[in-house]
């Protein structure tokens, strides 16, 4: 029985670096029952595994995040101080990976129905862009690789030549984004806890990082309180019953940058498995 997913029905996929597993999980959980939407949006990991999702190819963003790791210990701090100049191997991820080690589906992306946005922070203007591509595979790869890039340990990236870093900076849960694009209904996944709240930084950036990007310095300082303004927001409109969460039910024990594959594959199970219960007491309510 499939959960009534209507015309004017978003999914919101939020980021968290490899806390994402949580929603690989979630996705896969939803790919397992024939479960879409007319629309998604995805920040950072979340676009990421979203792409996975648009494709169809279930498992793929699994695979990326735990057996990949595995593999090839793709997170490594040396690799700031490499040509890479970032904390990830970008080159894998975003090259070798999509391209030979467990191709990209692109035909099955182009003509899936529903849209997908990537959220990305423009580094010259210190807002959100949201971002859609469905027909040129570099595009798509330069959105996703900027959606994803980490301030601080990772390069800045560029989308049609415009300077870009992770989309969390700004909007690390684009619920509103999606209600504005006319979507009445929502489903949330987080990949944090009920409750959690990040601690508020009590110093301003200094004003030799990022010295081309003074927006974005002030973007970065605003960083936490806005992501915690969004978290109230969610839990209030979770509350009226506006939209559908699917998160940890207890506080997550998995990093950002999280090497341990069987911490990342509880998370990844944990993650299913609180779809499954999230879609079975749906299909109960419309009975």
């Amino acid at each position: 029985m499939e959960i009534g997913i209507g015309k004017y029905t978003g999914l919101v996929l939020e980021g968290g670096g490899m806390r994402g597993v949580f929603t690989c999980g979630v996705l896969d959980c939803f790919m397992d029952r024939g479960i879409r939407f007319p629309y998604t949006i995805g920040v950072s990991a979340g676009a990421c595994n979203g792409l996975s999702y648009m494709s169809g190819q279930r498992g793929r963003a699994r695979y990326s995040n735990i057996d990949l790791l595995d593999r090839y210990h793709y997170i490594r701090l040396r690799y700031l101080f490499t040509k890479r100049r970032s904390v990830m191997d970008f080159d894998l991820l975003f090259h070798a990976f999509p391209e030979r080690i467990l191709p990209y589906d692109y035909e099955a992306y182009r003509t899936s129905p529903g849209r997908f946005a990537m959220v990305a922070t423009n580094c010259l203007t210190g807002e959100a862009e949201y971002l859609e591509e469905k027909e040129d595979p570099r595009r798509i790869i330069s959105i996703v690789r900027a959606s994803s890039s980490l301030p601080y340990v990772c390069p800045v990236a560029h989308v049609d030549g415009t300077p870009m870093l992770d989309g969390g900076i700004v909007d690390s849960i684009p619920l509103l984004h999606s209600m504005h694009e006319g979507n009445m209904r929502n489903v949330v996944v987080l990949t944090r806890n009920r409750g959690y709240r990040k601690k508020e930084q009590g110093f301003r950036i200094p004003a030799f990082i990022y010295p081309r990007y003074p927006r974005l310095r002030e973007a970065l300082n605003n960083r936490c309180r806005t992501y915690n303004r969004q978290l109230a927001f969610v839990e209030a409109e979770e509350d009226k019953n506006h939209i559908v969460v699917i998160r940890p039910e207890k506080p997550v024990a998995v990093g950002r940058m999280e090497r341990d594959t069987r911490k990342l594959q509880a998370f990844y199970e944990e993650g299913y498995e609180c779809a499954a219960r999230m879609v079975s007491r749906l299909q109960a309510a419309q009975k």
